[in-house]
């Protein structure tokens, strides 16, 4: 199984002919489509689903949309809503050929409760993408992609999800507001130092084996 880093918050999954990709969101690369007809959907911020770009996609081939209620009335507007099914936290269902299984519902607070919106985190066959929260599953997880910079986000807690969670292996996501020269070095320092388990960046575009 091999996982593809995108920009930002996106990530494809993939072994053999099997194939989903999380979180397309505006600052996704075009190539992250290539062979997906499943899409998993955290949340309907931007910065996590670009609709107009799937309405191209679903244009050209067959996709559908895993994702939760709110994206559906947006996917309405984009003459997206027949693809759409949507799921909810403790939901488990089959996406581009995977077990996934969704979990927490929230999205982590920037201030006065807000964004207050929806969040699915996605466990696909031990892959987890919290999507932005810190949520902890009940279910094993053996990767995971841990947050790096966000409104919502800390190091601290960043550092205590992975700790609870325990996976075999952290990855970084959610990535795009920090500075390569600097920011990516001072979070990824940090997950080494503290995160308690085996933990590298993915290269924007490349894989690594799983």
């Amino acid at each position: 199984m091999r996982l593809v880093k995108f920009t930002h918050a996106c990530v494809r999954i993939e072994d053999g002919d099997r194939r989903v990709l999380i979180d397309p969101g505006v600052w996704t690369e075009p190539e992250a489509f290539d062979g997906v007809t499943d899409i998993l959907v955290t949340h309907e911020h931007d910065d996590h689903v670009d609709l107009g770009r799937i309405a191209e996609v679903a244009a050209a081939w067959q996709v559908r949309i895993f994702a939760p209620e709110p994206v559906r009335g947006l996917a309405e507007e984009a003459g997206l809503a027949e693809v759409v099914t949507v799921v909810g936290a403790g939901q488990e269902f089959r996406a581009g050929g995977f077990a996934v299984t969704a979990v927490g519902g929230r999205h982590a607070e920037i201030y006065d409760g807000l964004p207050g919106c929806a969040n699915l985190g996605y466990v696909v066959d031990g892959v987890y993408h919290p999507g932005d929260s810190y949520f902890v599953p009940e279910k094993r997880v053996s990767t995971l992609l841990v947050p790096a910079a966000a409104p919502w986000g800390r190091h601290r807690e960043a550092i205590e999800m992975t700790r609870a969670i325990g996976p075999d292996r952290a990855f970084p996501i959610h990535d795009r507001a920090l500075s390569e020269d600097v920011g990516f070095g001072n979070f990824d320092a940090w997950m080494e130092f503290k995160g308690g388990t085996e933990y590298a960046r993915i290269p924007l575009g490349e894989a690594v084996t799983l």
